[in-house]
């Protein structure tokens, strides 16, 4: 079976590769990131690759790779039939999380659009899922951007994290970039 492989201006997102762990633990040692994504910072390079190999190895999760320096700089996928919600057969939650140095230059918002075209054209879901947590404003925004709608906030009190968290949906049918 070949390997799906997304292309946006400035990014290819493709399968995680062994060889990405020195790069993943770079950014993913980063408390910040973990926190904001429902996950520790990694907390070594070998963990990194177990990562990889584990988790990352689930289909349709990406790699986002900078065409620039060739380098992953972050993470999207989709969760098929699985997520924080219960979901049906035609439905998938996306999740992402992108290295700080590469923050507010629109970098998530095009690899999300280009994962939700493939998700709504190429694998024929019909609706999008996502869960932020509350006060995650640059994660509320891209999805917004995306044409996003708000579903339901659950408390802390309500949710396994223990924080409170904001779910967002998105019908194929009202997605605009075709």
């Amino acid at each position: 079976m070949s390997e799906i492989v997304l292309e946006t201006r400035r990014l290819v997102l493709r399968a995680w590769r062994i060889e990405y762990a020195k790069s993943l633990f770079r950014y993913a040692k980063e408390p910040i990131i973990g926190e904001r994504a429902g996950w520790q910072a990694h907390q070594s390079e070998e963990e990194s690759r177990e990562i990889i190999r584990t988790v990352f190895a689930c289909p349709e999760i990406y790699a986002m790779v900078l065409k620039e320096t060739r380098e992953p700089i972050g993470c999207v996928g989709l969760l098929l039939q699985q997520g924080h919600l219960p979901m049906n057969q035609n439905e998938a939650e996306i999740g992402y999380w992108l290295a700080k140095p590469y923050w507010n230059k629109g970098l998530t918002t095009e690899a999300a659009k280009r994962l939700i075209c493939h998700a709504f054209c190429d694998l024929s879901l019909e609706r999008l899922w996502a869960c932020v947590f509350e006060g995650n404003a640059q994660s509320l925004a891209v999805l917004k951007k995306c044409g996003f709608v708000l579903h339901h906030c659950a408390d802390k009190e309500q949710t396994q994290s223990g924080k409170a968290e904001v779910y967002l949906h998105l019908e194929a049918a009202s997605f605009q970039d075709k």
